[in-house]
């Protein structure tokens, strides 16, 4: 390595110094002369025969009074080569600085090199991981370990070229790296449970579905189903909501029900009710008729009648009459809208009341009627069935129980409910301005279901909703408005 050459040369160098001195120092002078008598000192014996003395300048010499020869002898300026020794420390002074920065270098890659090589043990061992598991990886696991690998092949090259001459740790990781590289690129290849080529596949048929969805969306028109007709497989849409104006007592009557009256010997007929509940949302007191859709919404043709009393927003009309839970009791009343009469009060078997089981933000709501293509039904709980729904079949003429259904939903757990073509639909909040369709219970199959639909609404809470066989619309009751919704079927 560079580094052991530089240490070899500056022990060299300090050495040449040491000797060049020393050979200065001891200079050999010739014999002297009996005669001659020196000026100077007296040469000093040199213990060494190696070392030449420097030729020394002649100059003419002369006797005194006694006889004696005198000369002077003069030594050579550059006896002691002082410039060559400073040259020679400065230089040893410079390779001494390098020396010390390529060993720091040293150790900094020594340090580098054992971080790699944890880094490539920790690689290994996820790529045998990955060969022996049967845990199907992804393609960002796959870049994921290439990019680890490509980062440590480019700092193992740099560290490749600021050393000079060959290193075998460095060698053997780089090679490492590479071996690495080509089994990542294997692994992906082989691929032998075809995950991400399914997986691929999947993405690719989903955005298929979307745009076929998207397609038949645009261009494919509902089925058509005849009002009063239950041939059609369930609910598949609902429409976004039409507001038809605020209820006749005011925003403060915040609970009531309205509706569409339908009759199985007159399906078209133009009869609209609205029954606001007084304003402790209890009490049901006064009731309107509008013998039109116009007359509604104009407040004009109108009949207002006060009944004492009903109880909750349960109630519906269905063929003339008016039916509503009693107040504060488990029976059931029929009122004819032709009289203003109750014409046939009767209890509804085990019914809990008294806001026993009402429905979530609804109160006393513990019967909540209905009516579909077959006819009348009352959906409520009982102690027996510890709140869950229960659904009957109802003679619309005498009130009595034809056929019950018990379900497995809670009762209290649902915002609202109503029937169509013997099934059972169940609505729960989503947001403030978003409730969900989603249980259901068939009666014909005696089978429960979970879809979603979601209707957009106008205000939190819905009070209650009516469905009409005729025109096949939701009737909603929401925090005083009154609401539509048209139904979309899927076909059967």
């Amino acid at each position: 390595m560079k580094c052991a050459n530089l240490a070899v040369l500056l022990v060299l160098l300090q050495n040449a110094i040491a000797q060049t001195t020393l050979s200065t120092l001891l200079q050999n002078a010739t014999a002297p002369h009996p005669t001659l008598e020196y000026l100077t000192e007296p040469p000093v014996t040199s213990r060494t025969s190696q070392f030449l003395s420097e030729p020394f300048a002649n100059v003419s010499g002369s006797l005194n009074d006694k006889g004696v020869c005198q000369c002077s002898v003069y030594l050579p300026d550059t006896t002691f080569p002082v410039q060559k020794v400073e040259m020679l420390e400065i230089t040893a002074r410079v390779l001494s600085e390098k020396f010390e920065k390529e060993l720091s270098k040293v150790t900094q890659y020594t340090t580098a090199i054992d971080m790699y090589e944890q880094k490539i043990r920790n690689l290994t061992i996820r790529v045998e991981h990955m060969e022996t598991s049967s845990v199907s990886y992804t393609e960002l696991d796959f870049q994921l370990l290439k990019l680890e690998i490509s980062e440590m092949e480019r700092l193992v090259t740099e560290l490749k070229s600021t050393l000079v001459g060959s290193n075998v740790i460095v060698e053997q990781l780089y090679v490492e790296i590479k071996n690495l590289t080509l089994t990542v690129n294997v692994l992906e290849s082989l691929d032998k449970n075809n995950i991400l080529a399914i997986r691929r596949e999947m993405v690719t048929l989903q955005n298929r579905l979307k745009e076929c969805e998207k397609h038949r969306n645009q261009t494919t028109a509902p089925p058509y189903i005849p009002p009063g007709s239950c041939g059609h497989g369930g609910i598949m849409n609902i429409s976004q909501p039409y507001v038809v104006q605020l209820n006749w007592r005011g925003f403060a009557f915040k609970y009531g029900a309205w509706g569409r009256d339908f009759s199985l010997q007159s399906p078209q007929k133009d009869l609209y009710w609205v029954a606001p509940l007084n304003t402790d949302g209890r009490y049901l007191e006064y009731y309107r008729l509008h013998n039109s859709y116009d007359n509604l919404l104009l407040f004009k043709s109108l009949t207002e009648n006060r009944i004492a009393y009903g109880e909750g927003s349960g109630t519906t009309v269905y063929n003339n009459s008016m039916y509503y839970n009693i107040y504060s009791s488990r029976d059931m009343g029929k009122l004819d809208l032709n009289t203003n009469t109750l014409t046939v009060r009767k209890t509804l078997p085990n019914a809990a009341y008294g806001n026993r089981f009402s429905y979530a933000g609804v109160q006393w709501q513990d019967m909540d009627f209905a009516v579909d293509e077959s006819g009348l039904w009352v959906i409520y709980s009982t102690e027996e069935s510890t709140g869950n729904v229960v659904i009957s079949k109802l003679n619309a003429t005498t009130l009595d129980v034809l056929q019950t259904w018990k379900t497995r939903q809670y009762k209290p757990a649902i915002s609202n409910a109503f029937i169509v073509c013997g099934v059972l639909y169940a609505t729960r909040p989503v947001n403030t301005r978003k409730e969900e369709i989603f249980y259901t219970y068939d009666t014909n199959t005696e089978q429960e279901g979970k879809i979603s639909i979601i209707m957009d609404k106008m205000l939190e809470t819905i009070q209650s909703i009516n469905y009409n066989p005729s025109d096949q619309t939701l009737y909603v009751y929401n925090d005083g408005y009154l609401v539509k919704y048209s139904l979309t079927f899927q076909p059967m």
